[in-house]
């Protein structure tokens, strides 16, 4: 009988430390922050009206982003079937995507209504 009751004692001196183990981690909260922060709430900023496009001139400028190619010339050829009466010009923007090119931005305020700028992913 004794030797019962000293396994008996022995395991629950075991279990003990166990529980309190499981109902600690059980009360234990960690705390989880969005890396992105609090989002500012989107601001909706009405468009003055447009007369449309027809007749008047936009440019369409690579700015020469990796691998961009093939989708300017695809936008190019979809807007120029899509909207026929608008003089679409695709132009290419001087050095990489980060370079400034003056005389580009000079000659769409001259002789463009729009511009569409393609910038990349």
């Amino acid at each position: 009988m004794r030797k019962r009751t000293c396994l008996f004692g022995l395991a629950l001196l075991l279990l003990l430390p166990l529980t309190a183990a499981i109902s600690f981690a059980q009360e234990e909260k960690i705390t989880v922050y969005n890396p992105r922060g609090i989002q500012p709430p989107i601001r909706l900023i009405p468009m003055p009206e447009r007369s449309g496009i027809e007749g008047k001139t936009v440019y369409v400028v690579d700015t020469k982003y990796p691998n961009t190619k093939p989708f300017f010339n695809e936008l190019c050829k979809i807007l120029k079937e899509r909207y026929p009466k608008t003089n679409w010009v695709p132009k290419e923007k001087i050095g990489i995507y980060t370079d400034d090119d003056p005389k580009l931005w000079a000659e769409v305020k001259e002789k463009a209504a729009g511009m569409v700028m393609v910038v990349g992913h």
